[in-house]
């Protein structure tokens, strides 16, 4: 985290075009880069489920780097603050390592992938902790616990630490 932020407290960096982001004990917002989808979302249980990295090449090549960073979420617990109407979907199993569907849904206007649905976890969301409007969550509440798929992790990348390792997918 950056040396003027204190990871105690909230921080909001101008990231995007969004600045109504916010965040209290038990919840928070992510945001699109546009700010035209926003959603809401538990910090912690019940409705939290885990955060993790995912190293697998389907992540890496939906997110255009090396790993995807996310979070896990009951659907029951994920609220679509705005702009649920501006989500398009793409949904695919050739790459999934499960074989089983995973819908991802992305800002129709600027792109974001804000969140995957994949039949091999029903009832939960798979959201970026990159479109976390609070940056201080990052480094607290949804620093990862898990990283999955160490076997596909590009060879300049040590992992995360602290985190439990799994070759392929982390329960």
């Amino acid at each position: 985290m950056a040396a003027t932020a204190d990871s105690s407290k909230p921080f909001f960096p101008l990231a995007g075009s969004s600045n109504d982001g916010w965040s209290n004990q038990d919840e928070a917002t992510a945001t699109c880069f546009c700010g035209a989808v926003q959603l809401s979302f538990p910090t912690h249980g019940p409705g939290f489920v885990n955060s993790f990295v995912c190293n697998c090449y389907d992540c890496r090549k939906i997110t255009a780097s090396m790993f995807a960073s996310n979070f896990t979420i009951v659907d029951t617990h994920l609220k679509h603050v705005r702009g649920q109407e501006n989500l398009k979907t793409f949904a695919q199993k050739k790459t999934i390592a499960s074989g089983k569907l995973m819908t991802n849904y992305f800002c129709s206007t600027c792109g974001t992938l804000m969140y995957r649905v994949g039949e091999a976890f029903p009832g939960q969301s798979i959201l970026r902790i990159g479109t976390v409007d609070d940056f201080s969550l990052h480094e607290t509440k949804l620093r990862p616990q898990i990283e999955q798929f160490i076997k596909d992790r590009v060879s300049w990348f040590s992992g995360v630490d602290g985190t439990r390792k799994f070759d392929a997918l982390g329960k």
